[in-house]
This record gives C-alpha cells, structure tokens and sequence, in this order.
C-alpha cells in the first residue's frame, strides 16, 4: 500500500493532499470509514477547465444549492463540510490527471485550496485528507504548518 499503509486516517495531523495510486482507493476509503470519515468520490476523467471541475465538486460534496461555482466559494465550503457526517472527511479524487494536463492553472490553485482547506481542517483538530489519483509515483503532500 503507497500511503494508507502510513498514515492514520483518524488523526488531524497526518491530515493533506496525496497522491497516490488509484488501486489504493478501495483501501483509502475502508481505512477512512472504519475511522469514521465522510468518504467523498469524485471521478475528474476528462475535467479539463476550473468550471467542470466546480461542478463535478459540488455534486460529490453535495454542497448546498446556493453553492457560488467559484473558487472563494469553494474554499468556504471545504472549511465547513457540516452537512456530511463524519469526523473528519476523505476525498478521493480519481483521473485528477486529466485536469493537471489540461489546466494546470487551475489544478495547481486547486491543490493550493485543498492545502489551505487541510491546514485548516488541522487547526480544528479535525481530520481532512484529499486523495488525488495520478500517474506517477505517490508522493505525500501535507499542509503548511
């Protein structure tokens, strides 16, 4: 296992962004739910600009109606996931690729709001891990501290 095998999805502080392999989604997820996290899937095959992405996001975060398809409005939706239960959230975001060789632009601010949403998620001692499938070899990305 890349990174399940070392983190604990339970604990605030192993809380980030990760990539990782796809064939560790099943384990990330069962892990995350064991813990109690609101597991949260969404599928970016052929996500190629800011705009899909926002609506890809708020059908599997199932945000509120009001939701304001932009990236401010983004951010204070992750920062306040109330609406899922759970005592924490895991997102599992497949095919994140597509939208980093499309858009890079735009899946590097959203990774930065992922970070920020993780730090902040940190700061209230509530575990927030965002699981990006891509490519290469996982890497481990945690917040800023």
């Amino acid at each position: 296992m890349s990174a399940e095998g070392a983190l604990d999805l339970t604990q605030a502080h192993d809380g980030g962004v990760y990539f990782v392999d796809a064939a560790d989604f099943e384990a990330l997820a069962a892990a995350a739910e064991e813990g109690h996290l609101y597991v949260c899937r969404a599928d970016l095959a052929g996500c190629h600009d800011k705009g899909e992405l926002l609506r890809r996001l708020a059908i599997a975060l199932k945000l509120p109606a009001g939701f304001g398809q932009n990236w401010d409005a983004l951010v204070d939706s992750l920062r306040d996931l109330g609406w899922l239960h759970g005592v924490g959230h895991a997102l599992l975001l497949d095919h994140a690729n597509d939208l980093r060789q499309a858009a890079i632009k735009d899946f590097d601010t959203f990774l930065g709001i992922l970070h920020e949403s993780a730090s902040f998620a940190m700061g209230q001692d509530r575990p927030f891990f965002a699981f990006l499938s891509l490519p290469e070899h996982p890497i481990a990305f945690p917040p800023h501290r």
